[in-house]
């Protein structure tokens, strides 16, 4: 069934433009609006199990939608319900920020101490098969549908990760995942160390509590912000993180087709931390809103940047409502770090590689060596 979606790709592809090209070659297009109509007729017919055309043509949009980048899809009415009634707290999830490639759904990053981080799923991870159902051949919004399920519930996984020969399979309970996106503690009472996994609306707010509270204590050298396994968040709130941080220059700019989008953010005058050391700690977790801070700090020679390259989410995704209560994900823009690199599919590098120490690596352990390298470093 999934192998007739395809054809109608190109068909769709053309039809979306179809007001704008109509004009230009009027024949072409109405017979292309005719080649689809036979076509659907032809499989509606002789195709040897009987289609629901209505998933057929939904299929068809979302087959376009993720032929521009992993990151656009198409929500059905029924998919963007489910969408906002699992933020109510009637469903659990598995804390996982997710894309696709290659046909298979890839791990962003798992959220901290969400169920998916604590069984050992890492960013990066290939999910190939959600309970007995294969991803290959379906739909980002497909595959997260099979992975909702009510609070409690299980769920198994198999993962393809890079360097592992054999497949990983993992089995979930399902709970609502309430992020704490702000943890922060001292290190042999001189380093400031802030953790943060989401660029939530509260998280700048309560990253400049945390530094009042440290700058009472005369004895703090230097901070460490350790943005790992973060998949981002409000981009208003990654502007003004890294604000607190610079004194002048650009932070981000996004690019988009309208001259209207385009935009730049530059840094306000005062550095929060007063000009202490500030190492910022990333890995291939750490994606968008993590890379704009990271690159906006690494740019201006602001923060020495330790662990590992980031995962290279540079777009903006922008929720466009549709007539049939749908809606379609669509990348309307792409960020730029002040030097003029774009992050998309390239990621930050860090100033001083670091690798995570094994698969069974946790932040904040003993084990963690990116973390335990940075205090070593500001302790000189």
């Amino acid at each position: 069934m999934k192998n007739i979606y395809s054809i109608f790709l190109i068909i769709f592809l053309l039809l979306t433009n179809f007001k704008y090209v109509l004009a230009a070659n009027d024949d072409d297009i109405y017979k292309k609006i005719d080649l689809f109509s036979e076509v659907l007729d032809k499989i509606n017919k002789e195709y040897v199990e009987e289609i629901d055309q209505s998933e057929v043509m939904d299929a068809a949009i979302n087959g376009v939608l993720q032929s521009l980048d992993p990151y656009s899809a198409y929500m059905s009415p029924e998919s963007l319900q489910s969408m906002q009634t699992e933020t109510s707290g009637e469903f659990g999830g598995l804390g996982i920020e997710v894309s696709m490639e290659a046909g298979v759904v890839k791990v962003i990053s798992p959220l901290d101490e969400s169920p998916a981080y604590r069984v050992g799923v890492k960013a990066g991870d290939y999910i190939v098969k959600i309970n007995e159902h294969q991803v290959q051949g379906k739909t980002l919004m497909e595959a997260v549908d099979l992975m909702r399920g009510s609070v409690g519930s299980d769920i198994e996984i198999t993962v393809r990760r890079k360097g592992v020969k054999k497949a990983i399979i993992f089995k979930i309970t399902r709970e609502i995942i309430k992020i704490q996106s702000v943890k922060s503690k001292k290190i042999d009472d001189s380093i400031g160390y802030i953790r943060l996994s989401a660029f939530n609306e509260n998280s700048s707010s309560q990253i400049k509590k945390k530094i009042n509270e440290f700058n009472k204590n005369k004895n703090i050298k230097g901070y460490i912000l350790d943005l790992r396994n973060n998949p981002g968040g409000l981009l208003s709130q990654a502007i003004k993180i890294s604000d607190f941080f610079l004194t002048n220059g650009e932070i981000v700019s996004t690019k988009s087709r309208k001259d209207s989008e385009n935009r730049r953010w530059f840094a306000n005058k005062g550095d929060i931390i007063d000009g202490k050391v500030l190492i910022v700690l990333i890995n291939y977790g750490s994606a968008s809103a993590s890379e704009i801070v990271a690159g906006a700090l690494k740019d201006n020679k602001r923060a020495i940047l330790v662990g590992e390259s980031s995962y290279g989410k540079g777009s903006v995704q922008s929720i466009i409502h549709l007539k049939n209560s749908g809606a379609i994900r669509l990348t309307i823009s792409k960020y730029y770090l002040p030097s003029g690199k774009s992050i998309s599919e390239v990621g930050i590098t860090p100033d001083i590689e670091v690798s995570e120490s094994t698969d069974e690596f946790r932040i904040d352990t003993e084990n963690d060596n990116q973390l335990n390298f940075a205090v070593k470093l500001l302790n000189g």
